[in-house]
């Protein structure tokens, strides 16, 4: 994703702040990654399995330490969370019955723990059921493997261990939805591989591929983001494509009927940042406001309804995000403040707040100077993470 200046600057004033003194509750010197929420499989790697309904740390990862953090998971899914470290190792933790913790076994652990044999990896990205991790610029891939999604050319039982996706050379960006993967090239082009059903590969068709395939008619795209079912892109004029599934409205178009091949997202220019979680979207402006659009059944638009929109509505109420979170049916924001809120469905404690109650408006979920400033951009189901 592009770093404009309006959120070079709020990262920037976020550092800053770490370094005055803040309110005693805000624990400014906790320097570990923070999970909350759901935590059946051990998801939120403090070492037990006990749901969380507020931040707690994930035992010994040190948000200093973490290049880029990825989560995944599903109802019916095992949830984990995965790792690129500086230092260019991976760890990982949580659900493991499809083997996506890469380890070589199928067995849940509620600690993070390092993917054997992995190194110089400079970005990762979790699926539903798989996980995907940059390396060189080509993309290594394990886990679940029934709609091809770790795009090595064959459809076979899980792979614990990391195997290479076939072709693709010079990817500087990857993504996962929920059983499908998107790769940006250096050249601003668009891969796609997996499940196809609703027309997420955007190759205009709805056949699953095992094997990377180029998105038709994108060569300027400088940041993807991808839902369960759909996939944002952001061309370099600021505009943003999308494609998939579109029965919430996620792919913004003023309609609901799915599209396999991108689309226009309407009233939408002068974008710096896209996130998508499962059926919502958020867009970060260069002027800093917020438009979102998509599912909203659960109130995670935060618009104050349960409405959902078919195109980007503004959010004037949002200001100095630097950072997304989306989940099922909830979302998180980080703020240039380096408070952490959160609204939507709140059943297992995912806003982090303490309660069980959901809400239509943002609850505080870490206060000012916690040392937060990101989160994944999409987070699994009912678990949530900031660092």
């Amino acid at each position: 994703m592009r770093n404009h200046a309006y959120v070079r600057a709020a990262i920037g004033a976020a550092l800053a702040l770490a370094a005055l003194a803040a309110p005693a509750h805000a624990e400014p010197r906790d320097p570990w990654v923070r999970a909350w929420g759901l935590n059946g499989l051990g998801q939120l790697g403090n070492g037990s399995t006990l749901d969380q309904p507020t931040p707690s740390a994930v035992r010994g990862l040190a948000r200093n330490d973490v290049r880029e953090l990825a989560a995944a998971g599903g109802s019916t899914h095992g949830n984990y969370a995965v790792a690129a470290l500086r230092d260019g190792t991976v760890q990982t933790w949580g659900g493991n019955n499809t083997g996506q913790l890469g380890d070589g076994t199928t067995v849940a652990r509620a600690f993070p723990a390092t993917v054997p044999g992995l190194s110089e990896v400079t970005d990762v990205a979790a699926g539903v059921d798989f996980a995907l991790a940059l390396r060189g610029g080509r993309v290594l891939s394990w886990g679940a493997d029934s709609k091809g999604q770790l795009g090595d050319g064959t459809v076979t039982a899980d792979t614990s261990r990391p195997v290479r996706v076939q072709s693709l050379t010079k990817v500087k960006d990857v993504a996962a939805g929920c059983q499908f993967a998107v790769a940006l090239r250096e050249d601003g082009t668009v891969w796609t591989w997996g499940e196809n059903a609703n027309g997420q590969l955007g190759i205009g068709s709805l056949t699953s591929r095992d094997t990377p395939q180029r998105v038709p008619g994108l060569t300027d795209v400088v940041a993807v983001s991808a839902g369960c079912h759909h996939v944002l892109a952001l061309t370099a004029d600021g505009t943003v494509k999308a494609w998939g599934r579109g029965n919430e409205g996620q792919l913004g178009n003023d309609d609901t009927a799915p599209s396999p091949s991108p689309v226009d997202v309407l009233h939408l220019d002068a974008v710096a940042e896209i996130y998508s979680g499962w059926y919502q979207n958020f867009a970060l402006l260069d002027d800093g406001t917020v438009r979102a659009w998509g599912g909203n059944w659960a109130g995670q638009l935060g618009d104050g309804s349960k409405v959902n929109r078919t195109t980007p509505v503004p959010l004037p109420q949002l200001r100095g995000v630097v950072a997304f979170g989306c989940s099922y049916a909830y979302t998180l924001a980080v703020l240039d403040d380096q408070s952490v809120i959160a609204w939507g469905d709140n059943d297992a404690g995912q806003l982090g707040d303490g309660t069980g109650t959901s809400s239509l408006s943002p609850v505080v979920a870490l206060p000012p100077g916690s040392g937060v400033t990101r989160a994944p951009a999409r987070l699994p189901w009912k678990t949530s993470y900031a660092y």
